[in-house]
């Protein structure tokens, strides 16, 4: 089976979010598919396998099964085209727990089609921001974990998060944001998420889910230029269009390999 490493949300090898895209050559039980994806020890690793005039899509960490991910559907697309699987003007339909996405790809980028998640303000769970070592203006919730705003992005870049405290923590997956200061950037974030064995994931297509919809109610817009500081670093390009949102960014292909 081919195996193809992208580096997700980036025009650029080295940087963004890798991935590992599995295109099998037969259905595999989950067992097997967390065990390639253990071997692989990357944020995600996306299996997919041809299905009903589209593609299965399913994504693991190198710990567990996750129900959405955004940087592996824009790495399991770009493999798509490239590998000559589908034509280059072919909208690509995934069909995943989180029901179907479609990607296009489009001049500059690939677009997909997610579901929107929305947010929630909360109390924080006990612990989880003395953890994340912050001081939060607000904190919400949605489907993909706790949105965390913080004042400034130098407070988003400098953050140094307990992972182990922070891993304790039942279901604390952490998305941290705040307006950006960085030309060109509507706003920034990282996201961290220990318990699922990610620390810290450099670019997270299914958190940008929830951060439209913060965004949106905070700033009346509904369209969005983000930058997620990581230390690889990558930019997501966000519009809502109702109960969807629509997430773009670039990828690059920097290594193929055969599975055996």
């Amino acid at each position: 089976m081919r195996l193809i490493q992208v580096d997700a949300f980036t025009g650029m090898p080295f940087a963004g979010n890798p991935a590992a895209v599995c295109l099998m050559d037969g259905e595999r039980d989950a067992t097997w598919m967390q065990d390639v994806a253990a071997e692989m020890n990357l944020s995600e690793t996306a299996f997919v396998t041809k299905q009903g005039g589209g593609f299965g899509l399913r994504w693991f960490t190198p710990a567990v099964e996750v129900d959405l991910c955004g940087h592996a559907t824009l790495a399991s697309a770009h493999a798509l085209w490239e590998e000559g699987e589908v034509r280059e003007d072919e909208i690509i339909t995934f069909h995943t727990r989180s029901g179907p996405l479609t990607c296009h790809r489009r001049t500059d980028r690939i677009e997909m089609d997610f579901p929107s998640r929305t947010v929630t303000e909360v109390e924080p769970p006990a612990g989880m921001v003395e953890a994340l070592g912050v001081d939060p203006v607000s904190v919400w919730h949605s489907e993909v974990g706790y949105l965390v705003e913080l004042a400034a992005e130098e407070n988003v870049r400098e953050a140094r998060p307990d992972f182990a405290r922070l891993g304790a923590i039942p279901d604390a997956w952490v998305c941290i944001t705040s307006i950006a200061t960085t030309g060109g950037f509507d706003f920034v974030s990282r996201f961290f998420a220990p318990q699922s064995g990610i620390d810290e994931d450099p670019v997270t297509g299914a958190a940008h889910c929830a951060l439209a919809d913060f965004w949106s109610v905070r700033s009346g817009r509904n369209e969005f230029r983000a930058y997620q500081c990581s230390k690889r670093g990558g930019v997501v390009h966000v519009s809502i269009d109702g109960d969807r949102v629509r997430l773009g960014g670039q990828a690059v292909t920097v290594l193929r390999a055969e599975l055996v």
